[in-house]
């Protein structure tokens, strides 16, 4: 896949994720550690983005806020992995093309 069409698929889902790295930096300190599940709904929404796409991501995402209530027991929810891999993810979260070492 050519790198500049890679990087214009992948740039919704990477504004995806530079709002959840904000909101987990800015917003999700505020609350404290409260929530029932691991991980934390909002890793739980970064993972979901990263793996699956921003649709795909947000559909998962609401499905596990509710379920998100007093009366969820909570546990462990992790975000279901695709079978085939067809990214990397950088060390910041950014979701990139795989490099194909040449050379």
């Amino acid at each position: 896949m050519n790198a500049i069409l890679a990087t214009i698929i992948l740039l919704p889902r990477n504004v995806g994720v530079l709002v959840l790295r904000v909101y987990r930096a800015v917003i999700s300190p505020l609350y404290g550690d409260v929530c029932r599940f691991y991980p934390s709904c909002s890793a739980y929404a970064l993972g979901a983005v990263q793996e699956h796409g921003l649709t795909w991501g947000c559909a998962l995402t609401a499905r596990r806020l509710s379920h998100c209530h007093p009366w969820s027991e909570g546990g462990i929810d992790d975000v279901p992995l695709k079978k085939k891999r067809r990214f990397r993810v950088t060390s910041f979260g950014f979701v990139v093309a795989p490099s194909h070492g040449k050379g």
